[in-house]
């Protein structure tokens, strides 16, 4: 049996795959682009792993697709393959829409061409889960509830209008076609692998360096973290029980201002990496210019996952936080080979 992943080099589908393989023996099938965020080096591991094939390819490569389905006979695609960041599809959307909504439909024809023509039992079993973001809801307020599978979409961003597309089109495919769907959105997710652009990453980086803690506005935003394994472990639940056609929210119960977020990563790694002078991380946080549109609150409930499929998060935010650091810590060589020049210069640009 083997499964085929797509985005599997970026950090939540590289995350899913080497778990995968602490878990089950059965072959996947890693597909990636490799754009900036997709890191080869996130699988290096597995280099000498029987069970596992890599290839670079693009989700709107149909041709390419169909050779893939019809050689490894797969009994289910997790389509991680998305562009993710919302500062980057503010600067440039074309590459959002490309990947999001055009790679997407292609995805899904070529794989419903593949599933039409599989034998009775291999039909049956066929899986297509499609991970998607709480940023399809759109914003909170702080006296609202938590986005709920029944929430209306109203996403704010590029970014999320993209995913929305994404998600209908998924859902759309099931109804029209009966193609055997699940779909997942899930909260922010931080830990291992990390492309430092993000909150989390970036402010560790930067703290070792000297620099600079960018905040935008004043702080507030709120999100829910969930750390990366804890969302590995309900993919794979959803994976093997989740009902036809069906969402699930995925969320950490961990709401946290941005500023909370930085302060407590601070902290730990005041413990963990004390400045040779004595003085605190945290002085080094400043505030920057906030980015457009940008969103007051996300939160999710995760109640239907929890009752219907038994899944609960293992990590609070405070011990997924120091797993994160520890990890960043004691992987440099790593963070020194991602951080390329492109990196270099966004960062410049968006931090400036």
């Amino acid at each position: 049996m083997t499964i085929l992943v797509t985005g599997a080099a970026g950090f939540i589908g590289s995350n899913f795959v080497l778990d995968w393989f602490e878990e089950y023996d059965e072959d996947i099938i890693s597909l990636d682009k490799l754009t900036y965020a997709g890191n080869p080096e996130n699988l290096k591991s597995l280099e000498n792993n029987k069970n596992h094939i890599f290839v670079k390819g693009d989700i709107a490569d149909e041709k390419l697709i169909t050779s893939i389905l019809n050689e490894y006979q797969p009994r289910a695609i997790i389509n991680f393959a998305a562009e993710s960041h919302v500062d980057r599809s503010i600067n440039g959307p074309k590459d959002f829409i490309d990947t999001n909504i055009i790679g997407t439909y292609s995805l899904l024809e070529m794989t419903r061409i593949y599933w039409n023509n599989l034998g009775y039992k291999p039909k049956n079993i066929f899986r297509f889960l499609h991970v998607s973001t709480d940023e399809v809801y759109g914003s909170l307020e702080n006296n609202e509830p938590p986005f709920s599978e029944m929430t209306p979409y109203a996403p704010s961003s590029p970014y999320s209008a993209s995913k929305a597309a994404s998600d209908h089109l998924v859902r759309a495919w099931h109804h029209t076609y009966g193609l055997p769907v699940v779909t997942t959105n899930c909260s922010n997710n931080y830990g291992p692998y990390h492309f430092p652009e993000k909150l989390i990453p970036l402010c560790i980086l930067n703290a070792l360096n000297g620099e600079s803690l960018p905040i935008y506005g004043d702080g507030q935003q709120i999100r829910d973290w969930l750390y990366v394994k804890d969302h590995c472990t309900a993919i794979r639940l959803v994976l093997k029980n989740g009902a036809l056609g069906g969402t699930y929210n995925i969320g950490g119960r961990n709401e946290k201002t941005n500023l909370d977020v930085v302060e407590i990563l601070c902290s730990v790694l005041d413990e963990l990496m004390p400045k040779k002078d004595g003085s605190k991380y945290s002085t080094q946080i400043i505030y920057v210019k906030d980015r457009p549109g940008h969103d007051k609150r996300y939160a999710i409930d995760a109640t239907k996952l929890e009752s219907e499929l038994g899944w609960l998060p293992e990590e609070t935010f405070e011990s997924g936080i120091r797993k994160t650091v520890e990890w960043y810590l004691g992987h440099q060589d790593w963070v020194s080979r991602v951080q390329s020049g492109e990196y270099q210069n966004w960062i410049n640009k968006q931090y400036q």
